[in-house]
């Protein structure tokens, strides 16, 4: 069985697409678009220092935000790194769910990886902002 060839620009504009799917799913409570962008192995780091290993791990630490569907979510990309099959993109977010109190400003840092014919999201650490 042989890989389809994918061009350099292709796999830019899919890693593009890859991104903005990854950060307007999680805006979106979209859980089901949110799961199929990450490995199955993937790793969050949250910003109270918990790990989530493993994308089903992932999902059950985020069940309340894609259940409640009530936190505001903005991102700006601020830049990435592109190394043949791994890519690094970084980002300014804000997380607010007024109901509760919470407002956090955080840098959220993604690693992705091509994995086939597609990027897939392996690891996660976000920071908390003063």
């Amino acid at each position: 069985m042989t890989e389809a060839i994918i061009s350099e620009t292709d796999r830019l504009r899919l890693l593009d697409e890859a991104t903005r799917a990854d950060m307007e799913s999680f805006g979106n409570f979209d859980a089901d678009t949110f799961r199929a962008g990450h490995h199955p192995d993937a790793v969050t780091v949250f910003p109270n220092g918990q790990v989530a290993a493993g994308v089903d791990a992932i999902m059950t630490a985020l069940a309340s935000h894609f259940a409640d569907r009530e936190a505001k979510w903005s991102w700006q990309e601020l830049g990435r790194v592109v190394a043949g099959d791994t890519a690094f993109v970084y980002y300014k977010v804000r997380y607010q769910v007024p109901s509760r109190g919470i407002d956090q400003r955080q840098l959220v840092a993604v690693t992705w990886a091509w994995v086939g014919d597609r990027w897939l999201a392996v690891a996660d650490t976000n920071t908390l902002l003063s």
